[in-house]
């Protein structure tokens, strides 16, 4: 538990050198929408996600990287993987639209974390929150706003409609054991068959 919490600290580290080079951007031009994109996380949180990864790789050596891999399949737990000297940080990468008010969001399937953490214990993802807003068709970074969890340390709800854990990207962590993590997935979940 205690290298987790240094885990979570070191990344949170480096996305927030991150931040204070990472560049707002057009997502088209004023021809194709002329009166701007409509404040909507989920229209354009890919591609912020692309964005994230792809600068923090290519500002690797600013950041004090070794490696950064995003080359991911769509299914997996985390974005990207950073390495630093023979540590490696798997992250996922989220974001939160400042313009909306804070809900609870599906975080992951808890089906696939019980699997990943079970099979691997050297597996840990950390979710790094980014805020964004939007001004006109421009997405700009808060420079303020970053959350940085573990899921091991999410206060647990689980979604029976769709078996993931939901929380606020802002939340009071729950520090536990990943045995403890592991058991309370289980008791909660629908699709955990064993």
């Amino acid at each position: 538990m205690k290298q987790l919490k240094k885990d979570i600290y070191s990344v949170k580290s480096i996305y927030q050198n991150l931040l204070k080079i990472l560049p707002s951007f057009d997502v088209t031009d004023k021809k194709v929408l002329p009166y701007g994109l409509k404040s909507h996380t989920r229209s354009v949180s890919w591609l912020v996600e692309q964005v994230i990864t792809q600068q923090t790789k290519f500002n690797k050596d600013k950041l004090g990287l070794d490696e950064v891999d995003f080359d991911m399949p769509d299914t997996c737990l985390h974005d990207c993987a950073v390495k630093i000297g023979n540590k490696n940080y798997y992250i996922n990468v989220k974001i939160h639209n400042l313009d909306g008010k804070e809900n609870k969001n599906d975080i992951a399937a808890v089906e696939k974390l019980y699997m990943q953490y079970s099979c691997n214990p050297d597996y840990n993802v950390i979710y790094a929150c980014f805020g964004i807003y939007f001004e006109g068709i421009k997405i700009v970074f808060d420079r303020e706003y970053l959350s940085v969890f573990s899921a091991q340390f999410l206060p647990i709800y689980v979604n029976p409609r769709n078996d993931k854990i939901q929380a606020f990207y802002n939340h009071k962590p729950e520090y536990r054991t990943r045995k403890e993590f592991l058991e309370i997935l289980k008791k909660n979940s629908n699709s955990i068959q064993l």
